[in-house]
């Protein structure tokens, strides 16, 4: 939505800690996530890329609401909702994990922080995984207390995001490693810190522990970065499809499973434990994914922006499957998407048309990510 005066989606669509700090700092379109505001537009998004790679932006992400799992049985009721093993997950480590249904379908694809023994949080996506948890809660038979805390994540994104965190906390942040968190305190301000991000390149999200120090938190991080190149920004979908990562609701939703999306590292069938959608997931690797997820390159001129609707795949007269995101990428100088194709069309190198917005486009299918696949910048 673009900014009015009273951003009229009315009281049930909630603001967040940071969001008077956003309109101050140049946001001036909204969207919703998890019923929640996300800002969207800082002004160009092409530019906005290029902070993000070049720079460092800090990114208003309050709408990755948390999941607290506390109690004597946490770990075996974690185990419970995904089929990655956590087996060796240690205490101040981060995982990326899926959440699967008894049909083996996507319910959320969320980062999972482990804060103590027996206290997890789960950073979500966009769906309401505290009710599938509460509800799954009722008849475990498992001691475990289940809410969303009050809990508001930042993202510090970008190549210049270390030196932001280092003028904010000093020389010891820099040991923190990738997918691992930490507890800190800035100027009495409660935080978790982790070296996650939905972005690809270097970075960090900060997680707010008082909400009603949001405003202090931003402004504290926008002082201390500012000198640094620090721009405020949104979430860059240009950079998030060059680097392959997964939008709920787009690129996957409780009709996809991990097979699918080729991400079989995150399904363990030997563990024990007997998680939601084992047995579903066991015979769809049996039998093999009908669909598979592959990147196009997309002829034509540049894309004026993401696309809005799910656009056709076509082999000929046969329809194979569809666009999920596509965005132009000024890095590569070309129209790049993710898109979901039937596992016989799916064929690397294989040439298919695409109904685009402004008409039939020819594309080519390759592998994702497009840009950096061994995740290097962001693990650096």
């Amino acid at each position: 939505m673009t900014q009015t005066d009273d951003f009229g989606f009315g009281t049930q669509i909630r603001k967040s800690p940071y969001f008077d700090a956003t309109v101050r700092w140049g946001a001036t379109g909204f969207s919703v996530y998890n019923h929640m505001y996300i800002p969207r537009d800082f002004g160009d998004p092409v530019q906005n890329f290029w902070n993000l790679i070049n720079d460092a932006i800090l990114c208003d992400v309050a709408v990755e609401r948390q999941v607290e799992i506390t109690g004597p049985d946490a770990a075996r009721f974690v185990q419970m909702l995904t089929p990655r093993d956590l087996s060796k997950m240690a205490v101040g480590q981060c995982k990326y994990v899926l959440i699967t249904n008894a049909q083996g379908g996507i319910l959320n694809d969320p980062i999972l922080l482990r804060l103590a023994e027996n206290h997890f949080w789960i950073s979500l996506a966009d769906s309401d995984i505290l009710l599938w948890a509460q509800g799954v809660a009722v008849h475990s038979g498992m001691d475990v207390t289940i809410r969303e805390p009050d809990v508001s994540p930042l993202q510090l994104q970008g190549p210049k995001s270390g030196a932001v965190m280092r003028a904010l906390f000093g020389d010891d942040i820099m040991d923190l490693r990738y997918y691992w968190l930490r507890r800190v305190e800035l100027d009495g301000i409660p935080l978790i810190v982790s070296r996650t991000g939905w972005s690809s390149e270097l970075g960090y999200e900060l997680y707010l522990q008082d909400g009603s120090r949001g405003d202090d938190l931003w402004e504290k991080i926008m002082a201390a970065g500012v000198p640094l190149g620090l721009k405020p920004g949104h979430t860059s979908s240009i950079r998030r499809i060059e680097g392959g990562m997964l939008s709920y609701h787009a690129d996957a939703d409780i009709d996809t499973n991990p097979y699918e999306l080729g991400l079989d590292r995150l399904v363990n069938l030997e563990i024990e434990a007997d998680f939601i959608g084992k047995d579903a997931l066991r015979r769809i690797k049996s039998n093999g994914p009908t669909r598979r997820q592959v990147g196009l390159v997309i002829e034509g001129a540049p894309l004026s922006g993401p696309n809005t609707t799910f656009w056709p795949v076509s082999n000929g007269d046969r329809t194979v499957g569809k666009v999920t995101s596509a965005i132009h990428s000024p890095r590569l100088g070309q129209n790049i998407a993710l898109a979901m194709l039937s596992t016989d069309a799916a064929q690397i190198g294989a040439r298919v048309q695409v109904q685009t917005r402004t008409g039939l486009l020819d594309a080519t299918i390759v592998e994702r990510p497009f840009y950096d696949p061994k995740k290097t910048i962001a693990a650096a």
